[in-house]
C-alpha cells in the first residue's frame, strides 16, 4: 500500500464503495473529506449510478454527515443531459430507466415516450424495472432509427452483502437483440464525466486526485484525463486485482485517511 505523496487542490470522489456502502459511511471517509476541507481543499462526488439525483446525493451524504451542496456532486444523468442538449436538443427519447434519470431528462427539454414511434434516441441506464415490454420498445425505436446512448456500462452496483446488476446488462440485451452497440457511454471512464467535473472545478487535471473503488471506471477515467489517481479497496476491487490488471492507479490505499499526510493524524491502525 502506498499513502498519497502530497496534496491536491481538488479531490473526486466515488460514492458507492467509496465514500459509503448502503447507508453508512465506509471507515475513516467522513474525517478524511471534512479534513480536506478544512484544509481549504475542493471536494466533489462523482457517480455513474442514475438511480437518485444530484439534489438526492447531495441529501444523503448530508444525512450521513457530511453536509453537501447538489452543485458538488455530478452523476450519469447530468453528464447525459448536458450530452444531448449539445447534440439533439429537445429529442423525443425512449428512457430504459428509472424515475430519476426521467425527470432529470424531462427537466432539460427532452420529450419522454412510452411507445417506440417518433423517437429519436434510446437512452439505456441502471434499470430495476426493465422487463420484456422495454425490450421490446427499444428495439422497435432502434429498428426505426432511433441512436442508442447509455448513462453508463457498469457491470453492478455495489451494495452490502453484495451487489445489484447494473447498466451494463440493459445494454447488453439492447445490443443483443438489435445487433446494434451503444453509441456512446457518457458516465465513467468516457471523456464526456472528466470534461464535466474538470469543468465545474475549473482546475487542470494535473492539480485533482480521482479516488474510487473500480479501476475500470474510476482509475481510468482519471488516468486518461491525466489526473493522478488513487485506489481504495473499500468496494468493487481487492489487492489481487488490482496487482493483476494493467490499469494502475498513482496510489492504491486501504481506506481514505491514507490520502492523508502522516501528519494529518487520522489515527488510523495498520
Amino acid at each position: 500500500m502506498e499513502r498519497a505523496g502530497r496534496l491536491y487542490e481538488a479531490y473526486i470522489f466515488d460514492l458507492d464503495g467509496t465514500v459509503y456502502l448502503g447507508e453508512a459511511l465506509l471507515p475513516t471517509a467522513g474525517e478524511t473529506i471534512e479534513w480536506l476541507r478544512r484544509q481549504g481543499k475542493r471536494t466533489v462526488f462523482l457517480s455513474n449510478n442514475p438511480t437518485r439525483t444530484r439534489a438526492a446525493y447531495a441529501h444523503k451524504l448530508t444525512r450521513l454527515g457530511l453536509p453537501t451542496p447538489a452543485e458538488d456532486v455530478v452523476n450519469s444523468s447530468l453528464v447525459m443531459v448536458d450530452f444531448l442538449q449539445q447534440r439533439m436538443p429537445g429529442a423525443r427519447l425512449f428512457v430504459v430507466g428509472e424515475a430519476s434519470l426521467c425527470q432529470e431528462l424531462a427537466a432539460g427539454g427532452f420529450r419522454l415516450a412510452a411507445e417506440a414511434a417518433g423517437v429519436e434516441a434510446v437512452i439505456a441506464s441502471f434499470d430495476r424495472t426493465f422487463d420484456y415490454q422495454k425490450l421490446q420498445i427499444a428495439f422497435d425505436a432502434i429498428g426505426g432509427g432511433a441512436r442508442f446512448f447509455a448513462t453508463n456500462a457498469d457491470r453492478y452496483c455495489p451494495v452490502p452483502g453484495g451487489g445489484q446488476p447494473d447498466a451494463a446488462a440493459m445494454i447488453a440485451a439492447i445490443e443483443a437483440c438489435t445487433g446494434t452497440q451503444v453509441e456512446a457511454v457518457v458516465g465513467k471512464p468516457s471523456v464526456y464525466m472528466a470534461q464535466a467535473v474538470l469543468g465545474r472545478l475549473g482546475l487542470p487535471a494535473e492539480r485533482c486526485l480521482m479516488t474510487g473503488d473500480r479501476l475500470e471506471t474510476d482509475v481510468m477515467m482519471g488516468v486518461n484525463a491525466g489526473m493522478d489517481t488513487a485506489l481504495v479497496l473499500t468496494g468493487a476491487t481487492d489487492e489481487a486485482a488490482a496487482r493483476r490488471s494493467p490499469v494502475r492507479p498513482t496510489y492504491m490505499v486501504r481506506r481514505l485517511a491514507e490520502l492523508l499526510p502522516e501528519q494529518a493524524g487520522r489515527g488510523e491502525n495498520d
